[in-house]
């Protein structure tokens, strides 16, 4: 959904980047609110998925 950009939180950390993602199905927040289709991520959050086996 484009290029990361640089977080300019209040507590960001060093050279830290948000990301959008997309999601499968809609989600709710934690509190209710939603559904949401995509969402801009800090990059501590994010994981890369394992490779499959072959």
């Amino acid at each position: 959904m484009g290029s990361p950009v640089p977080d300019e939180h209040a507590q960001p950390l060093s050279g830290e980047l948000l990301y959008w993602v997309t999601f499968d199905a809609p989600q709710y927040g934690s509190s209710g609110d939603g559904p949401y289709r995509k969402a801009q991520v800090w990059g501590r959050y994010l994981r890369t998925e394992p490779e499959p086996a072959v």
